[in-house]
């Protein structure tokens, strides 16, 4: 009993000799890991000096993981993986974009298309002014013509102010009727647009079908754009079939530039569906660039439809046009429904 007592006696003295060496070696180590992780070592006396690294230098950089990826990831587990997305730094180029460049590109366009068409009214006034009618008619557009026209018409309209509204809206209007009807007005705009948008491309799949046939560029639309559709021209107006080169490059707009609207619009109506945030930012940002293009190139397009030219409203309005002016804005066109007896007798004067 004695010598195991003696025995366990030696061995705590073994341990307690074997700690009181290990712990300068430890808080040594210690130190060490704690000086490699600052860049700097304490010396025997207390002092410290430099050991050449710098942790920041290497950490990660934001620059080394864009370069692998245009996004830095999360993980989560719940099914909406676009919340795992830690940081986009295109997302600050579309938000300069959104909140800078579109505002001014659009103003640019539109408001220069305003004043473009303004200058020329007060040069040349309305066309055809000084023209004389013969009151015998041609039927230019049927009804479907015509109700598929205004029905694309009429949407645009609204998709138009709509769209205005999301890119001036806060910066002009939020300012004049307060943040509460500035955001119920929006709202109501928000489902007008994507409400109209499905009339909107059935009115221009529908016109595509109808008036393809009569819009395919030939060489009459060279002459046509050579004499400034008859403004630059000493004899007048230019040849024309049933849509001049204006007209035909109005109408490629309308279905090429709709064709763009749609198919960014459906990415914007359904969102993520087909693609990533990155596509829903290049969606918006082509669907804004085009509408703005859109709306000034066919502010032209309503100009001379109304005060721009005489008789130009009646086409699309009743359907008819006279005869004279027929043959002074489409000759190639009147003269073929002409040989074809399509001209109605004019009125009868009254006694």
């Amino acid at each position: 009993m004695t010598a195991m007592t003696t025995l366990f006696a030696k061995l705590r003295l073994v341990v307690a000799v074997a700690m009181m060496s290990a712990g300068p070696a430890l808080i040594v180590s210690s130190h060490t890991a704690m000086a490699q992780g600052t860049g700097s070592m304490q010396t025997p006396d207390g002092g410290a000096h430099d050991t050449g690294r710098n942790p920041t230098a290497e950490s990660v950089h934001e620059e080394d993981l864009f370069k692998t990826e245009s996004k830095i990831h999360g993980f989560v587990s719940i099914p909406d993986v676009k919340s795992a997305n830690l940081e986009q730094p295109m997302g600050r180029t579309w938000r300069r974009y959104h909140e800078s460049w579109l505002p001014w590109i659009g103003g640019i366009a539109i408001l220069g298309m305003a004043l473009g068409l303004t200058l020329f009214y007060l040069w040349k006034g309305t066309i055809g002014a000084d023209e004389n009618f013969s009151g015998q008619k041609l039927i230019r557009f049927n009804v479907l013509e015509r109700g598929a026209h205004w029905m694309t018409a009429s949407c645009f309209i609204i998709l138009s102010l709509s769209g205005v509204n999301y890119v001036f809206g806060k910066r002009i209007i939020q300012p004049l009727i307060g943040n509460d009807a500035f955001g119920t007005m929006s709202q109501y705009l928000k489902y007008a647009h994507n409400f109209l948008s499905w009339p909107f491309m059935l009115g221009v799949t529908t016109l595509f079908l109808l008036w393809v046939k009569d819009n395919i560029p030939n060489r009459i639309d060279i002459a046509w754009i050579k004499a400034g559709g008859g403004i630059l021209s000493k004899d007048g107006h230019a040849h024309a079939e049933r849509f001049n080169a204006g007209q035909k490059g109005v109408f490629w707009l309308v279905v090429l530039g709709g064709l763009t609207m749609s198919v960014t619009g459906l990415f914007l109506i359904f969102p993520f569906y087909v693609t990533d945030v990155t596509g829903q930012q290049l969606a918006e940002t082509v669907h804004g660039l085009f509408g703005v293009v859109y709306i000034a190139a066919l502010l032209a397009h309503i100009y001379i439809g109304t005060i721009g030219m005489k008789g130009a409203y009646e086409a699309m309005g009743t359907g008819e046009v006279d005869l004279a002016w027929a043959k002074s804005h489409h000759d190639l066109w009147a003269e073929r429904e002409v040989a074809e007896g399509r001209v109605s007798p004019a009125p009868a004067p009254a006694e």
